[in-house]
């Protein structure tokens, strides 16, 4: 039957490639964003950031770090179950 045959060398694309880029590039976006804020964007105090380019790399970084930090964990995770799975 031609519907089920199965080729072990190619597996079927779930998904886990997009997740680990994208959970890395967002969560990259975060680390640059706080990076720059520190350096180039007038750090912070206790009140806030100083400059108003500085608060936008503060809302950057605290939006970017959580939800990149899940979404290239929920990557890892299926990365490890597929490698399992084999």
């Amino acid at each position: 039957m031609p519907g089920n045959s199965r080729n072990p060398t190619s597996p079927k694309p779930d998904g886990t490639r997009q997740l680990l880029q994208g959970g890395g590039g967002i969560l990259g976006s975060g680390i640059l964003a706080g990076i720059l804020l520190q350096t180039l964007l007038g750090g912070f105090s206790p009140t806030g950031a100083s400059t108003n380019a500085g608060w936008f790399a503060v809302i950057i970084a605290l939006t970017c770090i959580p939800f990149g930090t899940l979404l290239l964990g929920l990557g890892i995770a299926k990365w490890l179950r597929n490698r399992r799975a084999r």
